[in-house]
């Protein structure tokens, strides 16, 4: 055990989804499955008005796991964008750590041994999964989006002063405490949870942030994804509004 894991007992998944038929029992399945070092897990999930088959496939699931007896919340909300499913979530964690884990397959929940250790091993608040500082598996896809990130990455730093390799990343972790004070202060309804969440999270006197290396199997549009130009135009909005007027 690490020095500091004692300190640990409860482990909270918050999974925002949104039209995720083809992936969302598989998903699932596997953060039920994954490695969490010994701390027990607490899986919210909040379906963000999915107009597909996944809130059909949600009920039934609930009713499976709960039959398992294993600690899983589903709510269900009017269609607002993954900022606001997060925060929602957030609310509803008891977690002494909270992880944002993402409804699709492109974040492997076999990687939260990797976002758990520096909280054991150095008492971190904050834990982002960089995909691009990593010696794990790493799908090849879009070059531009690769340098769109670094650019908002970049474009983050300068105003937070941190030097993060890739602040877009899907996988955070947060102390859980800390990301339950901060979740009633945020705005951003879509993907601009991402930036808003670090500028918050940088203003934080004596926060211990950390980044690892994690696996990243990206989709394609034709597999499902679903961010796009108009996110990232908002992003630069939203890289400044939330270090420079919030």
């Amino acid at each position: 055990m690490e020095k500091n894991q004692q300190n640990y007992k409860n482990l909270s998944i918050v999974i925002p989804v949104y039209n995720e038929e083809k992936y969302i029992t598989e998903i699932l399945s596997r953060v039920v499955k994954a490695d969490s070092l010994k701390l027990t897990k607490e899986i919210i999930i909040v379906n963000d008005g999915s107009t597909d088959k996944t809130r059909a496939i949600l009920d039934k699931l609930e009713k499976e796991y709960k039959r398992k007896k294993i600690n899983i919340s589903i709510f269900h909300k009017k269609n607002g964008g993954k900022g606001t499913a997060v925060k929602y979530g957030f609310t509803k964690t008891h977690g002494d750590i909270v992880i944002v884990q993402d409804a699709d397959l492109e974040y492997d929940p076999n990687d939260y041994t990797l976002l758990l250790s520096p909280f054991f091993r150095s008492s971190a608040d904050v834990v982002f999964g960089s995909r691009l500082v990593t010696a794990e598996p790493h799908r090849v896809l879009y070059y531009w989006h690769s340098v769109i990130n670094h650019f908002f990455t970049t474009l983050s730093n300068i105003f937070t002063n941190l030097n993060l390799t890739d602040m877009e990343t899907g996988y955070k972790a947060f102390r859980g405490e800390l990301i339950r004070e901060i979740a009633p202060k945020l705005e951003s309804a879509k993907f601009g949870f991402e930036p808003e969440i670090t500028a918050r999270i940088a203003k934080v006197k004596g926060v211990k942030i950390y980044e690892v290396g994690i696996s990243y199997s990206g989709r394609t549009y034709e597999e499902g994804k679903k961010i796009g130009w108009q996110d990232g135009v908002r992003a630069i909005w939203e890289i400044i509004k939330y270090n420079l007027l919030s």
